[in-house]
Formats: C-alpha cells, structure tokens, sequence
C-alpha cells in the first residue's frame, strides 16, 4: 500500500473527483480506519462539505433526506462490517422510496475477503449484506478501474427506478496509486426534459376522452418529472379526481377542488372506485397498505402511465400500459385530447368536491382537538417549508392527510415504513435547503432510536424545527393491540425531560400542551432561524375525538382481527 502524499493521485483521489465531476456539495459519514483515505482526500481538495452523523444509519437518512429535498443524488460513506451492517435499514428505506443514493462503503484489506481471520470489522459476507438492502452492490476488485466503476454507480443510482447503490472499497485499495484518467462521454446523459415523444395510440386517447367518472392515482412519479403542472391540466382537462398515497402528496397543489388525496381506502373514496369508468395510475406501484392489500375495488379499464416496465401488472392488471416519463405522456395527452371535444361532467366534479370535503370533515372530527394543530402548522409555515414526518399516529393519521402539500420537494416521509428515520432525514433535508423552513414530525417512541443525531444538527448549526409528540409510548402500536386484543404489550416507554435533552443538544425546546401554545412557539421557531424543539404532551392535550382513529390501514390490512373477536 502507498501512503498519499502530495504528488500522488490515488484511489481516493479519484473517488473524490467522480464525486465533483457529478457536482457532489456534501457528503454524510462517520469517518473510520476503513474509510479515512477517502476523508483525506475530500478534505485535502476542500469543495466538498462533510456532515459527521453521530451512526451510520442516521447517515444514511441524511444523505437521503438530502436528495429527496434537493432532487440531487445524495452521498454516504461509511465503514467496514458492523458499520456497514449499521446502514442497511436506512438503504431499504432509500431503496422502498426510489432515493438515488451512493453509498461508499469501507471493506477489510483486498488479501483477507472471506477468510474469516476476524480481521478487524470483518464481515462474513458484506457484499451479500449489502446487495440485500440496496439496489446494486459492487466490490472493488481493481483500483485502477475505479473511477469507471464510480461513474457507473452513479448512472445507475439515478437510472429509473432508481435507488441506492453501494461500493465496498477495500482499505489497502483506497491509498493504491492509480492513473489520473479524464473521461470523454461520447453520449452526454440525456435529461428527462428531452425525452422523446411516445407513441399514444388513437384508441387510448379516445377511452379517455369518453369517460365520464375518471379517477386518477398520482405516485411518486409524477412529482420526480416535476410534471406537477401536466397533471393538473389533465386533471382539469377530463375531470376526474385524483387519489394519492404517500409518495404522491402534492402531485397537485392539495388546495385543489379535485385533490382527494391520501384517503384511498376510506369508504366515500371506494364509492368514487366502485363507480369509475376509468382508472388512470401514474408513477405508483399501488402499495398495499395505500389499496387495502391489493383489494381496493379499481376499474378494470386502467390506463397506466410509468417509465418503469417492472411496474406493469405488478399490483393490477392493466389494459393500457403506456411506457414513458410522466411529464411528457401527460403533455401530449392534453395536446391530443385538445383536438377532441372533451368536457369535463360538472355534477361528477361537484361530487369529488364533495367527497373530498366529506372525507376531511370526518377525519378532523375524528382527531380533535388535534386538527387545530394541522391548521397552526399550515397556516404559520411558509408554502415552500418542507415536511418530514416519521412514523407516529399524528403523522400517519392526519399529518399526511391533512396538512396540504403545495411545492414539489417538500412531502418526505418513512416510506418503507420504519420509526426512528424522521430526525436524520430532516437534517438531511435542511442541509440541502438551509434557506427553507424544514418541521419534522415525530413521535417519542421513535424519536429515540436516533435522538444522537440531534448533535449532528446543533453541530451544523441547522435552523429546523422538531414537533415531538409525547405520548409516553408507540401510540400506532398501542392503537392497534386495543383495537385488536384489547390489551397491551411492549408499548408503553420511559421517556426522558426532552426539553432537558433538547437543551443540552443545542436546541431551544418547549413543553406545550394545547393549540394555543403550540401557535405561538411554532411562530417563535420559525423566525429564530435556530435548531428548535417543541414537545407536544398528548396526555395534557388529551385523546382524539374517536378512539379508533389511530392507524386504520394497518389494523385493517396487517391484523387477523377476527381472531380476538371472541
């Protein structure tokens, strides 16, 4: 192994310039002996920022944090065996959302892979671990090849459906001398903006003309070709409603008449199914939390738009499959449907209207007093803020149904569904947009599993706001084994003084206990500009109006509640 000096350029050299090349600002880790090369020479060129995490999982969330709100790929690095092992529930998390990621990954000394001389942080199979959790893995194998090898990675990351890609990079690798070799692309990258027309057969272009009850699916799709604006003209164009999950929040601006949004599976939207002579899906894959477990009653006339060929009659069987980016089928599917005379049903309109309304009425009556919150949180937030949510009641039930979603690049959530990931991915996201107000949601179950992070954000003197909701246990659990068993195990928690905590970590923290106070301190930490915290104590506020409102999809989706009947 040759250790760097100044006149040589090696493997972490060239890493470093394969990062700039694709226009990498900030990098998230924890250095380690597995990794401290590439450090080095990040720090030694000096135009990339690094972000130390306090552990690698929270690294993770934060390099995907960082991507989803900047639509730029995000970058981890990190070190060898457990530390590896460390990242692998945040990649499946990166990997359920479609996040491009590029995780660079430390890796025990080329001569001692799968020897199991428990060299110091071996793996037993570390490129299998980490192939499990990513979208692809690769194992440097020659140093000298490893700046083809980045730039692959990277495509690839990016490359739809896109997700997270791993190299594990052998210690004695990452100092080797390597050729300092300059690319020259024969074919630039292509960007999605210059994507070919597809061919729209006349026949599909008149089932949609002739429908009188469309309803639309709006997924993650349509937000990542920033076709925001070709879906509310298509929208508008035919009439139709349009039904999100998760991914899809703010595939039009949720203030929208037609906007039904994350209730699919709630009744008065299964009547609009049930009664649809047109099922349009976009960019999604039709969860199964979001459809009921793949029961949700969707036309069998379904015309599905997605750049992805996998995603096909994977969930429901399709008529129409039509293979492109979002922003361009739309953009000539208005332009056709131009020449045609198409009129939007007004009485179909005023029932979506009215479905829609129905279906926020019933649910803010159901979470009082907790919909005064929602209203604060929209009403003192800028529209452009960005809104993080982990997995807690009052994210899952009404913060990802009711507060609106206005901007692209401003709806993250645990898409996979893990607790815990809400903090590092804020951060993440702050860092990416420091100019923005970013609120994250949390509940106090999960916050604990990465509360260290909050000396990451101190540390980077990041202006974002924590809204902690104390419940003094996992309240979606809870919800679920009183609504299915009628008891209780492993739910209720020891919480410590969070606003003793939050303090010492370097944020400004209250303790609030109703609507009123929560107004006025979220206003004072959006113009501090200072890492905030405010802890809701649910038990002073008190419950929700309706006891069973707590996490409905899960109870209905996941849990034999037949069983326990008895």
């Amino acid at each position: 192994m040759t250790v760097n000096n100044e006149n040589t350029f090696t493997m972490a050299d060239a890493i470093v310039k394969e990062l700039k090349r694709e226009g990498v600002e900030v990098a998230f880790g924890i250095v380690s002996i597995h990794n401290m090369p590439i450090y080095d020479a990040i720090l030694r060129d000096g135009s990339i920022h690094l972000v130390g995490a306090r552990g690698e999982s929270g690294a993770v969330n934060m390099a995907d944090g960082y991507a989803r709100a900047t639509g730029k790929i995000g970058v981890v690095i990190t070190s060898t065996g457990a530390g590896a092992g460390n990242t692998a529930g945040s990649l499946t998390e990166a990997w359920n959302r479609g996040v491009p990621l590029l995780h660079l990954s430390g890796d025990v000394a080329f001569p001692h892979l799968g020897t199991g001389k428990r060299y110091i942080h071996e793996c037993k199979d570390q490129l299998q671990m980490m192939e499990g959790a990513s979208k692809k893995a690769y194992h440097v194998k020659n140093p000298e090849q490893i700046s083809s090898l980045m730039r692959h990675a990277i495509a690839e990351a990016k490359a739809l459906p896109s997700g997270p890609v791993t190299i594990n990079m052998p210690i004695d690798f990452q100092s080797v001398i390597v050729p300092d070799t300059t690319f020259i692309d024969a074919t630039p990258e292509v960007s999605k903006e210059a994507l070919k027309p597809v061919h729209i057969p006349e026949e599909v272009v008149s089932e949609i003309a002739a429908a009188k009850r469309p309803t639309i699916w709006a997924g993650g799709g349509v937000l990542e070709a920033n076709a925001m604006e070709e879906l509310t003209h298509f929208a508008e164009k035919i009439g139709a409603a349009v039904i999100s999950g998760q991914s899809g929040k703010g595939a039009i601006r949720e203030d929208h008449p037609q906007w039904i949004g994350h209730f699919a599976t709630m009744p008065p939207t299964k009547e609009l199914f049930e009664k649809s002579d047109l099922f349009i899906s976009i960019g999604t894959k039709l969860r199964g939390n979001e459809t009921g477990n793949w029961t949700l009653p969707l036309s069998e006339n379904h015309i599905k738009i997605d750049l992805d060929i996998n995603a096909f009659n994977l969930s429901y069987p399709v008529k129409y499959g039509i293979v492109g980016d979002a922003k361009q089928v739309l953009k000539q599917l208005v332009e056709e449907l131009d020449k045609k005379d198409v009129k939007a049903d007004a009485a179909y309109i005023e029932e979506v209207e009215n479905t829609r309304n129905k279906l926020r009425d019933n649910l803010r009556a159901a979470v009082h007093p907790y919909d005064k919150f929602v209203d604060v949180m929209r009403e003192k937030a800028p529209e452009d803020a960005i809104f993080v949510r982990d997995i807690t009641v009052p994210a899952s039930l009404w913060g990802s149904r009711l507060f609106n979603i206005y901007q692209p690049n401003t709806n993250i959530y645990a898409s996979g569904g893990g607790i815990g990931q809400g903090l590092p991915t804020a951060i993440g996201a702050q860092v990416g947009a420091r100019d923005k107000v970013v609120m994250l949601m949390a509940g106090d179950g999960g916050f604990m599993l990465n509360v260290g992070e909050l000396a990451t954000a101190a540390q980077e003197e990041l202006p974002m706001i924590v809204l902690l909701f104390d419940d003094k246990g996992y309240g979606v659990l809870r919800g679920i084994q009183d609504d299915v068993y009628n008891r209780r195990v492993g739910v209720e928690l020891f919480t410590p003084d969070f606003v003793t905590l939050g303090e010492s970590m370097g944020f400004e923290s209250v303790r609030i206990k109703d609507a009123e106070e929560f107004a006025e301190e979220l206003e004072k930490a959006i113009a501090s500009k200072k890492p905030s915290m405010i802890v809701v104590d649910m038990n002073a506020v008190g419950p929700m109006a309706s006891r069973g409102a707590t996490a409905p999809d899960l109870v209905n989706n996941y849990i034999p509640k037949k069983r326990f009947e008895d």
